[in-house]
This record gives structure tokens, C-alpha cells and sequence, in this order.
């Protein structure tokens, strides 16, 4: 008993902060569906060594009015599926843009909460689900923190400045082969992959407003 006690006092304890909207992007580019209960068992799961403190997620919501009313419910209903299954969800309200986009960018929130909930609850290693180069500074100061960094992306959206400040890379490209094929005609998947669907009436879609492409949940 004493020998087991010992090897969970050492593994790693591990914070995985999520750009929804970045990695959403990727995975579509991918011709995919996002399944977060794999990725959270990619990230940290039992066979990675390491006890998960917090998975938190970051994402826009539409804009509150009644133009995007259909989208944000949508949206919301994503959010309560992730909360109900052990996902810890932070929101942004979006505000519109031009004809058919809205914007929320969430950068700014995740690089607060990456400093403070680091500090609070003091991970051993932060992973950054993320390949918007503008979280590179980020990474730079949490390792004088003394916390390794890591960064799950894939090549093609992973900004260079991100990947050298990091200690190191996750391709998260051989686990997006794993997920869903999702195509136009294809009927509705799950809502353990997806919550806004794709219908045959077009709809607004998510406008990038960083660097990185951003892209509704849908």
C-alpha cells in the first residue's frame, strides 16, 4: 500500500487550458468532428501518468440578441453538455460584426486565468490547447514559474513564436484521424461531438478575429 501511495505522489499534476474556437477550427480543417472526451483522455488520461487538476475551456458565445438567438441556445447547450461531463467552461459574450459574423475573442481571459489558476492551484505542467501565437508570452512566463509548459495543436495552425517558448509540442494531428468524418450531407452526430449542427438552410458563421482561425462550434 505504501509503494502504491508513493507512485501517486508522483505523478504529475497537470492543467490543460482550451482556445475552443482554435482548436474547433483545426479539427474541421481536418474535415472532422471535435470529440472532447477524447481529447481530454488524449491530454490526460490514466495511460498519461499524470492526475488532471482542471480542463477549461474556453469559448465565445453569439451575440445576446435576437438575431443570434437560435445560435447562442445552440451554443449554450454545447457548454451544458461540457460542464455536465467534467469540463470546466468559460464564456464570452460575442458582439456582432459585419453581416452574418460575430466576434468574441477569448485570448485575454485564458492568459489571465492560465497565470492565476497556475498560481492557485500550482501546477507541474500546463498544457495549451492552442496554436494562436499570441498565448507565446504566456508560456514564456509560466515557465519562470517553474511549470513546464506544453502546446496541442497541429503543425499547420501552430504559430512558431507558441511553439519555441513552449518545452514542448503535442501534434494533435494522429488524434484527429481518430475522430468522426463530418460531411455537409452526413445526418447530425452526436452531441458528444458536436451541438450546433450542420442544417441545410445556410447560417452566420463565426468570424476569426484573431490571428489564429477562430470558427464557431458548429
Amino acid at each position: 500500500m505504501r509503494k502504491k501511495d508513493s507512485d501517486v505522489q508522483a505523478r504529475l499534476r497537470l492543467l490543460v487550458l482550451v482556445d475552443e474556437s482554435n482548436v474547433g477550427s483545426s479539427v474541421r480543417t481536418a474535415g472532422r468532428g471535435l470529440d472532447w472526451l477524447k481529447l481530454r483522455d488524449f491530454l490526460a488520461g490514466p495511460n498519461t501518468g499524470r492526475d488532471l487538476i482542471e480542463m477549461v475551456v474556453y469559448a465565445g458565445l453569439p451575440p445576446a440578441i435576437p438575431t443570434w438567438q437560435e445560435e447562442r441556445d445552440k451554443k449554450n447547450k454545447f457548454v451544458h453538455w461540457l460542464r455536465s461531463n467534467g469540463f470546466m467552461v468559460v464564456t464570452k459574450d460575442g458582439a456582432p460584426a459585419e453581416e452574418g459574423h460575430y466576434k468574441a475573442n477569448v485570448d485575454v481571459m485564458m492568459a489571465i486565468d492560465a497565470l492565476e489558476l497556475s498560481i492557485e492551484m500550482r501546477p507541474d505542467v500546463v498544457i495549451l490547447v492552442t496554436g494562436d501565437a499570441d498565448f507565446a508570452y504566456l508560456a514564456i512566463k509560466l515557465r519562470r514559474h517553474g511549470i513546464r509548459v506544453e502546446v496541442a495543436s497541429v503543425a499547420a495552425n501552430l504559430g512558431n513564436l507558441l511553439k519555441s517558448a513552449a518545452n514542448d509540442v503535442i501534434d494533435l494531428a494522429q488524434l484527429f484521424r481518430t475522430f468522426e468524418i463530418k460531411q455537409v450531407q452526413d445526418a447530425p452526430p452526436q452531441v458528444s461531438h458536436r451541438t450546433q449542427q450542420e442544417q441545410p438552410r445556410r447560417r452566420p458563421r463565426f468570424r476569426p478575429v484573431a490571428t489564429s482561425p477562430q470558427a464557431r462550434e458548429g
